[in-house]
């Protein structure tokens, strides 16, 4: 009865790797952007914690002051890599049903 139930568990284990695969290969084409400074930074990235794109408006480039421009984009990418997290946390958790397992993401 124990060895059943040992080798259901690790079916499920197995299925839940399968699923955690495929959702990190969803989560790669899914999105999130954040901007700053009323939008004059704009990060993009997407759900492997990877910025896929700045935009920078020529208003902001400023070469007596770069170190606005410097800080915008650290609080735009900041923003969009938590921006991320949060949306890779929501769909783990619709996978695992709100269990923290630690190590699938």
């Amino acid at each position: 009865m124990q060895k059943k139930m040992l080798q259901g568990m690790m079916k499920q284990i197995e299925n839940m790797g399968t699923k955690v695969s495929q959702l990190q290969e969803e989560l790669a084409e899914k999105i999130v952007s954040a901007s700053s400074g009323g939008g004059m930074v704009t990060v993009t990235a997407n759900g492997q914690k990877e910025i896929v794109s700045v935009k920078i408006e020529k208003d902001v480039v400023n070469p007596d002051d770069i170190e606005l421009l410097e800080d915008l984009i650290c609080a735009a990418v900041n923003e969009a890599l938590s921006r991320a997290q949060e949306m890779i946390s929501g769909e783990m958790s619709k996978l695992t049903g709100g269990l923290k397992i630690p190590g699938l993401m």
